[in-house]
């Protein structure tokens, strides 16, 4: 029972797979100082994607909101902790300046989407 519905997983995977391709850009150049203008792309593009996921979930009338609510809170509680995991390493790694506010929306990019993704996943198979 597959109900049509926007893409709102194929644009959480694209945001992943966005965020992704930039930290590994900025950590292949660290400690050096690469050029961000593709990382400011990616992540802005990545921002769009997860501010385009938020428009189309609020969009949905047929869908399970404390299903949702329930799966993405507390998945946003554990990715928070992960998230909080990998930037201690950055910082113990005396990443400073741009590259750390860089690295930083990233994993913030990271720690809403994931929760998206799963939390969509789940209810959109509940009554």
């Amino acid at each position: 029972m597959d109900i049509r519905r926007p893409p709102i997983w194929e644009c959480g995977v694209a945001c992943l797979v966005l965020v992704v391709v930039s930290v590994i850009y900025l950590a292949s150049y660290l400690p050096g100082k690469p050029n961000t203008v593709p990382v400011y792309v990616l992540l802005g593009a990545g921002t769009a994607l997860i501010i385009a996921q938020l428009v189309l979930i609020g969009g949905l009338s047929s869908f399970s909101r404390e299903s949702f609510h329930a799966v993405a809170g507390w998945s946003l509680a554990a990715y928070v902790v992960i998230g909080g995991m990998i930037e201690y390493v950055f910082l113990r790694n005396h990443t400073r300046g741009e590259e750390l506010v860089l690295l930083s929306w990233g994993v913030g990019l990271f720690i809403l989407n994931v929760p998206l993704i799963l939390g969509f996943s789940v209810a959109r198979y509940q009554r």
